[in-house]
């Protein structure tokens, strides 16, 4: 089964078929390569699949492993996973293998523009008035965010189904100017045949926990969510949580206003903001 993803490839997903590549070649089994690694065979499948981030000393003991005369291979390629810049580490792994993959995008957010449709001076102001205004890091994650929108101007896009909380269209970031921007590009982006924008109820507290995305991948691989958090997000194929978040996905869905009416209400706060 060809790779669902685009090349060139992410580095973790280099680096987990590196890993799978030079296993094969040794005809070593994976269980094998774990009694080598000291660690599970289940570590082992989930670097090879790149639903695990390898670490440094993954890294170490696959060059003595498979070292030849290229001793520091594997060390290289995780060096290029920790140097990638634009955005937290925990959530490149998302924005660089989940969003490009999948065939059908679900997302939720109460307070912000999702990311896949922010501009870039509202994505400025965001990350300007956060936690990473060190100097250089606004432009980083600035351009992190307009590289994620990309994969909506592909030949073959994944579905995008947007679901915004009603205040978030009169909650500031930035100046008038910017909102107005911000929410015409809404309205630009929405006449996409594969993107689909529908304002939540304000009455609607079903997803006052937070913002979350649910990407449905290719292949009959199981669905993955991203759920957002104050610190640090988490995402998870889980079982569990992964229903728990349909769950709270179904029970938004119903207070959403038809797509018609959605477009009218985001217009009608574009021009408010004079």
């Amino acid at each position: 089964m060809s790779s669902p993803f685009p090349t060139p490839d992410p580095p973790r997903v280099r680096f987990g078929a590196e890993m799978r590549r030079l296993r094969e070649t040794a005809q070593l089994s994976q269980a094998a390569v774990a009694a080598r690694l000291g660690c599970t065979q289940t570590q082992v499948s989930r670097l090879e699949s790149a639903t695990r981030t390898p670490s440094k000393s993954d890294a170490e003991r696959l060059d003595r492993l498979f070292g030849s005369g290229e001793s520091e291979y594997f060390v290289r390629l995780h060096r290029r996973i920790t140097a990638r810049s634009g955005g937290p580490t925990w959530f490149r792994g998302w924005a660089e293998e989940i969003e490009p993959a999948a065939l059908v995008l679900r997302s939720w957010d109460p307070l912000l523009i999702p990311g896949l449709l922010r501009t870039e001076s509202y994505a400025r102001h965001l990350f300007g008035n956060g936690l990473w205004n060190a100097s250089g890091e606004v432009e980083k994650r600035v351009e992190a965010c307009m590289r994620r929108r990309r994969i909506l101007d592909r030949d073959d896009p994944p579905l995008l189904l947007v679901l915004i909380d009603a205040g978030v269209l009169r909650r500031r970031v930035g100046n008038p100017g910017v909102m107005r921007e911000q929410l015409g590009y809404l309205l630009e982006m929405a006449e996409k045949a594969t993107v689909s924008v529908q304002i939540v109820d304000p009455d609607c507290t079903a997803g006052l926990a937070g913002a979350f995305m649910i990407a449905e991948l290719p292949h009959e691989q199981p669905d993955v969510v991203h759920a957002d958090s104050p610190v640090q997000g988490q995402i998870t194929a889980d079982g569990d949580f992964v229903a728990s978040i349909w769950n709270r996905y179904e029970a938004i869905r119903k207070w959403t206003y038809p797509e018609n009416m959605s477009l009218k209400m985001i217009e009608e706060a574009r021009r408010e903001w004079t």
